[in-house]
């Protein structure tokens, strides 16, 4: 079991909470990035290495244009997956936002819409941003799904922009306004 005790909660809903990510947690990031299922949902084609993964939690830590956090279970600590806000643009108040579930076992059960509900709240009422965008691959029906009930619109697809496992795929890209995000859950 992918289980990592800390006290450093950074954002706690229901059953999940979202944490920074250290140097301690390298090896199972590392190790998450190689899931089957994993690599498919994210469209991940390259190979990383241990040091890469490190330098990359490290870059991170300082990097004031992305916020990256970890995904755990309240009930046990276990970690699932990692959640992300990054390409801050504090001038036009958009950033880009990412999830991805990676402990196959804990996908489909919710968890993942609300880390992205904890994240949403932060990313408008802490962040103070406008508008979060996403892209997701037209093949992901569960995220698709998940995207269109917390609020994200459509905006477009990039036909055939994902080459994976020998066949080409549409990539949608879907962003939430501020409002929106208020006005579905703030209300």
């Amino acid at each position: 079991m992918n289980i990592m005790r800390t006290g450093a909660r950074f954002l706690t809903g229901e059953r999940v909470y979202l944490r920074p990510i250290n140097t301690e947690d390298a090896e199972w990031y590392y190790h998450q990035l190689y899931g089957t299922e994993t690599r498919r949902l994210t469209g991940t084609q390259k190979m990383y290495t241990k040091e890469q993964i490190e330098r990359y939690v490290l870059e991170k830590a300082d990097d004031a244009s992305a916020v990256l956090l970890l995904i755990a279970l309240n009930e046990n600590d276990e970690r699932i997956g990692d959640i992300a806000i990054q390409d801050i643009d504090r001038m036009n108040r958009n950033a880009n936002i990412r999830i991805a579930v990676s402990e196959e076992n804990q996908q489909g059960k919710g968890y993942g819409r609300e880390a992205l509900l904890l994240m949403l709240e932060y990313g408008f009422g802490i962040l103070n941003l406008h508008r979060l965008e996403l892209e997701v691959y037209s093949y992901n029906k569960r995220a698709l799904h998940v995207y269109e009930g917390l609020g994200f619109t459509k905006e477009g697809v990039r036909r055939e922009a994902l080459y994976y496992d020998h066949e080409y795929h549409d990539i949608i890209t879907m962003s939430l306004l501020e409002e929106e995000y208020r006005k579905k859950f703030c209300s």
